[in-house]
């Protein structure tokens, strides 16, 4: 399922299993039977319409909802090996982790607010009738180093734009680990349907525009002081892609 596919269910049964799966990520089956009040082969019975309609799988005794991203790409340079995939709801401590170091460098406000999201929820991916939210991680022996993220709304006034931001840990950057997550989130975006992508840094992050640039982003405006950096006011500036 694509996050920008319409939600339809024909049984309101069926509404109410998928969002209960979507809010928590990943719920153990009987969760679902026991806190929906269902009868077990009822339950069965939509579970099983869910998985062919592509909204939910499997996973052993829990349901997690179904998203289609394309396989894992393996990649190699200065003799690090490093994975692309799509994040898991199994890798939310480690994303988290790798967001908010590299948020604590201060200069990355915009990561900072999407670790306090997901941290708040305990989900990573979403798609419900008001937002739509996508990771893709960068892994160094299952260890997360690098994330991008693709949040969209469902509103019809912004359904083609989408936020993007994109973070590598210290110790992994300049060997292309942020290019191939960025070149893998632009693409999935296109997928999806998105038109225009934004994301915002501080002034004092000269590499992230430097390097948003270079991929060919565009400075659209500069909000003068908007964030407190260590006590000195710093300006945001705020860039764009369109597709």
């Amino acid at each position: 399922m694509e996050l920008t596919d319409r939600l339809e269910f024909d049984h309101e049964d069926r509404r109410r299993i998928y969002e209960h799966v979507e809010a928590h990520g990943r719920v153990a089956t009987e969760r679902v039977r026991d806190e929906l009040n269902l009868d077990p082969r009822g339950l069965r019975h939509h579970v099983a319409i869910l998985r062919r309609d592509g909204y939910v799988e499997e996973d052993g005794d829990d349901l997690v909802v179904t998203f289609e991203d394309g396989a894992a790409e393996e990649h190699t340079a200065d003799d690090i090996e490093f994975v692309i995939r799509q994040a898991r709801q199994d890798d939310m401590s480690g994303l988290v982790g790798a967001i908010r170091r590299v948020a604590e460098e201060g200069r990355y406000t915009e990561a900072e607010s999407v670790a306090d999201v997901i941290d708040h929820e305990e989900v990573l991916l979403r798609h419900n009738e008001l937002e739509s939210r996508m990771f893709f991680v960068a892994t160094v022996d299952e260890e997360v180093v690098g994330w991008v993220h693709v949040a969209g709304s469902e509103i019809d006034k912004l359904a083609h734009t989408a936020v993007l931001t994109v973070g590598v840990l210290k110790e992994y950057r300049g060997k292309d680990v942020g290019s191939h997550l960025l070149e893998r989130g632009l693409g999935w975006a296109s997928k999806a349907g998105y038109e225009k992508l934004y994301n915002s840094v501080p002034a004092t992050n000269e590499r992230a525009i430097e390097f948003l640039e270079a991929a060919g982003w565009e400075t659209e405006a500069t909000r003068a002081d908007h964030y407190r950096i260590d006590g000195e006011y710093v300006d945001e500036v705020m860039m764009a892609y369109w597709l």
